[in-house]
């Protein structure tokens, strides 16, 4: 078995190659998100879609009126002025945007999406009003909670002309401490790890920037007309146009969820799905990371206990590398929870449940995520927000109308 000497060292150095870069990761987190980010203040217009109530919608909605920026658009819109958020974004403005700083409060009714996703339609109703005196285009989810800084940091990297798009990511922070919630939350940190100073960052919808002018540059505004992800297909497009999807660290939000194991299975599923038809490269990395981690653990722990009872004179080698994969993903949980905790460290005290069960299962979310993925190798229809939608390609969609 020599052919296993040189497979077992490649392993071992891979991983701690993976363990460096996300220690720099780390680091990167840690020293930016205490920055001041005062000084750049581009005319922006805040565009938030909307569909139905989400856990703490009165809370999410608030802290966006909240936002110490001057001289920024809140446009709030969703589809049909019969979506329960319609009233309550009403009420809600009534009550807020006069103490608010945003110079201008809108709450839109878009129509049904005919050829894309119905966030996209929101998104692109409003982008059609938007003025010449606008220079930047934000985005959020209506399932966010956001602290008073986020805007003027999520826009703060778009004064490089290098950064085509800038984004934050989610944190969810169960709201019920059941196993399908706290499994929820490891597995999306999981994937909040990957994001730091890197060019293979992805952005991510709900809490996204691109300048005006680089949106109609892409020609995302003929793109996105033909697509399911607005998320994905920006990536993609600044990608492809030599530029970066910078991750602003003091942008990972909270999202305060409870979840069953049925939820959880659809919502990652769809994801999944979404990203396999979308960005393929992206998925098929995903699936090739998941394999690797899970048989770095657990086919090299057979090996090494067939070693040992064959009384292999290389057991030391054999027994090394499960020891050095279960060592670094064990260190790299931590490392995540670690930067949560200081990044959103309001709200430490409810992420405590989670935090322990990502460090003590770590290995058991990787066999997860694992099997997640492999289920959306199969399929092409998903149900998103009460809509159903077959996917034939990256710019070719169906849009099947209510779930059944």
């Amino acid at each position: 078995m020599d052919w296993y000497y040189y497979i077992a060292l490649a392993a071992i150095i891979s991983q701690l190659l993976f363990l460096f870069q996300t220690f720099n990761n780390y680091r990167y987190a840690v020293k930016k998100y205490r920055k001041e980010r005062s000084w750049y203040r581009p005319r922006t217009v805040l565009i938030v879609p909307c569909k139905g109530l989400d856990s703490a919608f009165h809370k999410n909605v608030t802290s966006f009126f909240g936002q110490d920026y001057e001289n920024y658009l809140l446009w709030f819109v969703v589809g049909e002025e019969s979506d329960p958020a319609y009233n309550e974004l009403c009420r809600l403005k009534d009550k807020l945007a006069q103490s608010s700083k945003a110079r201008d409060v809108q709450i839109f009714v878009a129509g049904r999406g005919q050829t894309c996703s119905q966030k996209i339609h929101n998104l692109l109703y409003c982008y059609q009003k938007v003025d010449d005196d606008i220079d930047v285009l934000t985005f959020a989810d209506s399932d966010i909670c956001v602290q008073s800084n986020w805007l003027s940091h999520l826009v703060y990297p778009l004064r490089k002309a290098k950064n085509g798009a800038a984004s934050g990511y989610r944190w969810f922070v169960p709201k019920q401490h059941n196993p399908a919630s706290l499994a929820l939350s490891a597995m999306n940190a999981k994937v909040a790890q990957l994001l730091g100073n890197t060019r293979f960052n992805q952005a991510w919808g709900g809490s996204m920037a691109i300048r005006v002018d680089v949106f109609r540059r892409l020609g995302l505004d003929k793109t996105w007309p033909k697509t399911l992800s607005d998320d994905l297909s920006l990536s993609m497009a600044v990608k492809k146009a030599g530029m970066i999807v910078a991750f602003v660290p003091a942008c990972l939000v909270a999202s305060h969820e409870v979840t069953t194991w049925r939820q959880l299975f659809e919502f990652a599923r769809r994801q999944f799905i979404i990203t396999r038809v979308s960005a393929p490269k992206t998925w098929l990395f995903g699936l090739f990371s998941g394999l690797y981690s899970v048989m770095g653990i657990w086919v090299a722990a057979g090996l090494a206990i067939y070693a040992g009872a064959a009384g292999h004179k290389d057991l030391p080698l054999f027994a090394a590398v499960p020891v050095v994969f279960l060592t670094s993903q064990l260190i790299r949980a931590m490392l995540r929870q670690r930067m949560a905790g200081k990044l959103l460290s309001h709200e430490r005290q409810a992420m405590k449940v989670a935090c322990a069960a990502d460090i003590l299962g770590f290995w058991l979310w990787s066999l997860l995520m694992l099997v997640l993925i492999i289920s959306s190798a199969f399929g092409s229809t998903i149900c998103w927000r009460g809509i159903r939608y077959r996917l034939l390609g990256p710019t070719e969609i169906i849009v099947e109308g209510p779930r059944a």
